[in-house]
């Protein structure tokens, strides 16, 4: 197989032990299938650095550039150990350095470059792992403590200048909201996938697509944003291109000399002599994902609650409940049996059912602000088959899917479900397994009944099918069916959004029935 060619670019204007441990990282990398060359400017004003970069060049395959120095002005490039201080025409110059390795991969025919700033150290499989994610552009992830004791902060974000709140275009959050979803969005970057985001800087691929695409790192002139990423961001989605960051292998950033120290337990991690730890640097743990149940409820205390909340209790992670306006005890049963489970319940004091899309707006809504990794969308009579327990994990463990479909089936005793012409839900595959990334937008189908439980937008997100079937229970009990009927015939009279001759059949003295096999 045909090696895919790799260069890998880097303006440096460097402290020589920074600069060391940065192109021993690049020694280090592991190449698998990758052909690796590499593009340096040399800016630096230390001479031990530049001759750090001329050892570099001498082994082989490295192109060296000297940088243009020019007149050097007081406050030009300040890095203490407090923070970074750059002057403009140094961005625009550090821009200028970046478009020109973009020309030469293009000229020199190159199926990648890779743009990485000199005060990291990379994980030895951060360069294949990058390019076996197949993205177009695509960043490491990296953490950063921008001033001395404040958290560390990723090198991406969704929106403007730095900006990490998901929310739909013309959506009004308070404050405290605004900074919920922030920390949403940072704490889904602290485990192991790769997601779609808005900016991205400094470790970063880019395919021969995405160079031949027209990406650039000048100034955009009707634009305020600080900093030539910013600008290569905007440009490349005005492109068509999406942005990505992965989070398997995080590079460590030596910021400022005190995060000198933490480099050797970083490679100590990288080499696998030392398991990982906290912050940034460390390798992520294997990662288990977590499952938050939300779930719709009223009056199901003597119904079938007791018995599917005992059943969700081996799998999930956490639940958020709305309770559409109990007057009986459904509320002390959920907390009875979760006990011990994280669980957020949301009682309104008078039902939203007549509006069904309100009320699942208000379920979708507390579920997400409890910032969810996977949604299991089930209702209060609804349980899976038992081989659920054993299969999940291997579900929302699935890198590339995003929602899961079942098939329903509609039980009309406890060992029988219903099957003819008006009662086959279980033909259909349905969504109830979601997993929910900060940004997405929901789009709902704006009707009183039958509106579906997930927005509607989820149809454009990754999905597959399970051949793991959902129990639907709250048809089994013939009390219960005609409490059913009833109220369909009080919410939906003139069956606007239903099928009039499936409320009528409801009432049916002798359905079909299958018998249920496990």
């Amino acid at each position: 197989m045909e090696k895919k060619r790799v260069l890998i670019g880097s303006p440096i204007r460097q402290s020589p032990h920074v600069l060391k441990e940065f192109l021993d990282s690049l020694r280090g990398l592991e190449q698998g299938e990758l052909e690796l060359n590499y593009i340096f400017v040399d800016d630096n004003e230390s001479e031990e650095s530049s001759r750090l970069l001329v050892n570099f060049e001498e082994e082989g395959l490295a192109t060296l550039i000297k940088g243009d120095k020019g007149e050097k002005r007081p406050g030009d490039y300040v890095c203490d150990d407090i923070t970074h201080h750059w002057r403009d025409h140094l961005i625009q110059k550090v821009a200028g350095y970046k478009n020109l390795m973009i020309e030469k991969a293009l000229e020199w025919g190159y199926d990648y470059l890779f743009l990485v700033d000199s005060d990291l150290v990379l994980h030895p499989a951060t360069l294949w792992h990058l390019v076996s994610t197949g993205k177009e552009i695509i960043s490491e992830i990296f953490w950063t403590a921008w001033y001395p004791g404040s958290r560390e902060m990723p090198n991406v974000w969704l929106y403007d200048h730095y900006d990490m709140s998901p929310r739909q275009r013309g959506e009004k959050l308070s404050q405290k909201d605004l900074d919920i979803r922030a920390q949403g969005f940072i704490d889904q970057l602290r485990i192991p996938g790769v997601y779609e985001v808005g900016g991205l800087g400094a470790c970063t691929l880019l395919s021969r697509q995405a160079l031949q695409a027209g990406i650039s790192f000048s100034e955009i002139k009707n634009l305020t944003l600080w900093g030539e990423d910013r600008h290569f961001c905007v440009r490349a989605n005005a492109l068509g291109l999406s942005l990505w960051v992965d989070t398997h292998y995080p590079a460590y950033h030596i910021y400022r000399e005190s995060s000198m120290a933490g480099v050797e337990e970083f490679k100590a991690v990288c080499r696998g002599e030392k398991p990982p730890g906290q912050g940034s640097c460390t390798v992520q743990e294997q990662h288990k994902p977590k499952l938050t149940l939300s779930m719709v409820m009223k009056n199901e205390a003597t119904k079938d609650l007791a018995r599917v909340l005992r059943e969700h209790r081996h799998y999930i992670d956490a639940a958020v409940i709305i309770d559409d306006g109990s007057t009986d005890n459904s509320v002390e049963l959920c907390l009875s049996i979760l006990q011990g489970i994280p669980l957020q319940i949301i009682e309104n004091s008078a039902s939203k059912f007549a509006n069904e899309v309100e009320l699942r707006k208000q379920q979708w809504r507390a579920t997400v602000a409890t910032n969810p990794e996977w949604i299991l969308n089930l209702d209060a009579d609804e349980v899976f088959e038992n081989r659920f327990r054993q299969e999940v994990r291997m579900l929302i463990e699935d890198p590339d899917t995003d929602v899961w479909y079942f098939r329903l089936y509609d039980f009309w005793d406890e060992s029988h479900y219903r099957e003819d012409e008006y009662w086959n839900a279980h033909s259909t595959y349905r969504p109830f397994l979601l997993r929910y990334r900060p940004g997405f937008v929901a789009e709902w189908n704006e009707v009183a009944q039958h509106c579906g439980r997930f927005p509607k937008s989820i149809k454009t997100l990754p999905y597959k099918l399970s051949s793991l079937r959902l129990k639907h229970l709250g048809w089994a009990d013939p009390k219960h069916r005609m409490a059913k009927y009833q109220r369909y015939m009080e919410l939906d009279p003139e069956a606007r959004y239903g099928w009039k001759e499936q409320y009528e059949s409801i009432l049916d003295p002798n359905p079909r029935l299958v018998k249920w096999e496990e």
